[in-house]
Order: structure tokens, then sequence, then C-alpha cells
């Protein structure tokens, strides 16, 4: 197995184009609201913004638009948090639960409505997501099933094994469930694209401008770049797993962690030997695997999480490993790029969404489940801004939590361990 080592998102920057142009903040500007983070949740917050009228919006990048995460991720676009429904039933109750679910759903249609209305060419691929059982016990499939059927209005249907193995060329897996509703798309050429359609309304990006210190400054906030400062009523901080440190409790809220994604040379005909649908995967297991077709015949794949941003080389090797798992047939492919990046993870595994104190909003911890909620973030900072829409508090019972750092790196990691470990000694057990 040979390989070709890229820094970053290689192969998302190979094949996104060249990098929209965006100039560095130098001197002062007043704004009605300064966003720091240019990712989907800062993104899609300015979007909201301008498509709600407001003009004068500054969005300050530490790099280029879609360069943390949100570029780097495994591009699957469905409903639904990082904390699983039923966890989420018992925390809210049915009706709590049920709106911020939809409020996931409806984020997963208005993507889909962008990328139509303003012609975001983003190899978007409408073939659904099947999220197949790694054990042979059907129920984590039915139980599943019946929760979102009863509970939250959503089809997902009964994918036999049969049928899964004619889908997917593995007897790694047995039955399936399908999510029709669900897509995928090249998540980076979508960042971009939104952040165009931003600039076009109104709202002025500027990259390779971070926030280097942000304070009061009468009733709003200033904040502070290394050429220059924005003075807003509003500053919403959105910068995920790369984190600013303009704020104490916001940052003490989250861990920086990793996953890993590889993308195979292309597959040509050989695809076959592994995949003959175009839906996106992923498996029943906590550590799980996740993968997809692109659009030039190479496979995507994804997995793992961890409190180390590894190499390359080394992801490549994990990965790789984790794939023959599951398409022994796929042998000696070459791995073209293998990239890590951090995603923001709090302790409760929901999202970060509201006011911190007057004037000041913040939108992260999406933890790696983050394409519809950062655009359901987004919609309702926006909408709390400019038509004091309270429907941000709906997430205050998952409030800046702190994350136990240091402590809590390793307790994020020997959590995700022992999952390991369970979906191991399980798998064991049922083949005994």
């Amino acid at each position: 197995m040979s390989a070709v080592d890229t820094s970053g998102a290689g192969y998302y920057l190979d094949t996104a184009g060249a990098v929209p142009v965006s100039p560095v903040l130098h001197g002062s500007v007043d704004a009605s609201v300064c966003i720091v983070g240019g990712g989907f949740a800062g993104l899609n917050t300015a979007l909201g913004l301008s498509e709600r009228g407001v003009r004068d919006v500054v969005l300050l990048e530490a790099e280029a638009a879609g360069y943390g995460a949100s570029g780097r991720n495994g591009g699957f676009v469905f409903g639904g948090f990082s904390r699983g429904e039923d966890a989420l039933l018992h925390d809210l109750g049915a009706q709590r639960a049920r709106a911020l679910y939809d409020g996931t759903t409806d984020a997963v249609d208005l993507i889909r409505q962008r990328i139509t209305r303003h012609a975001i060419a983003c190899d978007d691929t409408h073939a659904g997501i099947i999220w197949a059982n790694w054990f042979k016990d059907p129920e984590v499939l039915r139980s599943r099933q019946r929760l979102l059927a009863d509970q939250y209005g959503q089809d997902w249907r009964w994918m036999p094994q049969e049928t899964l193995r004619s889908h997917i060329r593995t007897h790694r897996y047995h039955d399936g469930l399908f999510e029709p509703d669900a897509f995928h798309f090249h998540p980076l050429k979508y960042a971009r694209g939104i952040a165009r359609v931003a600039k076009e309304q109104g709202v002025s990006l500027f990259a390779r401008s971070p926030a280097t210190a942000l304070v009061r400054d009468g009733v709003g906030w200033r904040v502070a770049t290394p050429q220059g400062q924005v003075r807003a009523r509003h500053v919403v901080l959105a910068c995920g797993g790369y984190l600013a440190g303009l704020h104490r409790r916001v940052d003490a809220g989250v861990l920086p962690i990793a996953t890993y994604v590889m993308v195979t040379e292309p597959l040509h005909a050989r695809m076959r030997d592994a995949l003959t649908t175009q839906a996106a995967v992923y498996d029943t297991r906590f550590a799980f695997d996740y993968y997809r077709p692109l659009p030039d015949t190479r496979l995507l794949w994804g997995g793992r999480i961890s409190v180390l941003d590894r190499s390359a080389a080394e992801v490549r090797r994990l990965l790789y490993r984790d794939m023959l798992k599951v398409f022994p047939q796929l042998e000696g492919v070459r791995i073209d790029y293998a990239w890590s990046g951090l995603m923001s993870y709090a302790r409760h595994q929901m999202p970060q969404v509201g006011r911190v104190e007057d004037g000041l909003w913040v939108a992260q911890a999406f933890g790696g489940h983050g394409v519809a909620p950062t655009t359901f973030a987004g919609e309702i900072i926006a909408s709390a801004i400019v038509q004091e829409d309270p429907r941000w508090r709906e997430f205050s019972d998952y409030g800046l939590v702190s994350a136990l750092k240091p402590a809590g790196f390793m307790g994020a990691q020997l959590g995700y361990w022992w999952a390991e470990f369970k979906d191991v000694w399980k798998d064991r057990m049922e083949h005994r």
C-alpha cells in the first residue's frame, strides 16, 4: 500500500477549486454583529442574519472559510445530534425533544434549498444514508426505528440483510435502516458556497484575521485582530474545536477532539466490489466507521475519535486496517489522502447554543454531528438577534458546563476506549 500524504483536508482542498479571495482586516470597523469563526456555525449565522435584512455583519476567520472541521468532515447531511434520541427524550420530554430534533431535519431541508437556490456546486448526492447493523441482534435497529417513528415522526425504512448485502458487498453487517431524506456532499465546496452567498448579500468576510481579544465596549463589544478591530453590538463565538482563547467559560466548555478521514485512489469498476449504492453508510457501534462513494469513484472512509491529532501516515494506517475489516476485497488499494481535524465536544454531548452575556452568543460543541445542527444553530441565533426569537433557550439544559480540562481529555479517551471494548465484547459473544 503506497500513499501520498497531504496536510489538512487534502482531497477536499484539491477538488474545491481556487480559494476565494477575502481581505485581511485592517483598521477599525463598526458592525451590528461580529462573528468569530468561518466554519458552518459562523457562516450559517452570517447568512441567516443577511437573509433577515442585516447588512452590517462582519465575520472574522483565522485562516479561510471552511478551514476547520466544516471543511474536513465526512459530508453526511442528516438530522439529529451527537446525543442519542432516547437520551434527548429522557432529558427534555416528548415535546421539547421533538422540537429540537425537528430543527435539525428542517435544517437538512434548508441546506438542500440553499444548494438549489444559490446554485452551490458541492457534489450533493441525494441517495440517502444507511445505518448498517454490525451486530446480529436486530433489536438494535428495531428499537431505534420505533423510537424515531413514535416520538420523532421519522420513517427510517427497514433494510433486510439480503437487500443490505446487495448494496454493501460485505458479510460484516446484518440488517440495516435506510434514511431516505438524508444525503451527502463535499463539505468544503458547500462552506465556500454559503460564504459566497453571504458576501453577495452584504456580509464582510475577513480571512487570515484571527480574533486575539474580546472586551466590553459600552453596550457592545470590541474584537481585536492583529491588524484591526471590530466594534459590534453583538458578537457570536463560533470557533468549534479551534479555540480562540477569547472567553474563559466558552473555551472551558468544550474539548477539541480529533477524528480521522482517508480517501482512496479512484476505484473505477472496482467500486462495485464494495458498493453498488450511492448512499453513505455508517454502522451501529459506538466507535463506528462511516464512508461514502465520491463522484470520481474514490471511497471516503472515516472513523475513530481521539485526543490525539495524529499524522496523515498514522491516520492512513489505522483507517486502512478498519476498511479491510469490512471490505477485505479492497486490499492493495492505494490511499491517496489522509487527515485529521478537531471537532468541539461537550460533556453532555449536545451543542452549546445561546446567549452567554448581553450581546455575546455562542455556537459550538456539535460533537462530530454538525452539518445540520450548525445550520439550525445559525438560524436560531440570527433569529434571536434580529427578532428576539426565544428558541435558543431550548438549549439551556445543555449549557457551558466545564469540560474539566485537562482531566477531561483523559476521561473522553477512556470513555471512548470503554465503548470500543464493549463493542468488541458484544461482537465476540455473538460469534462464540
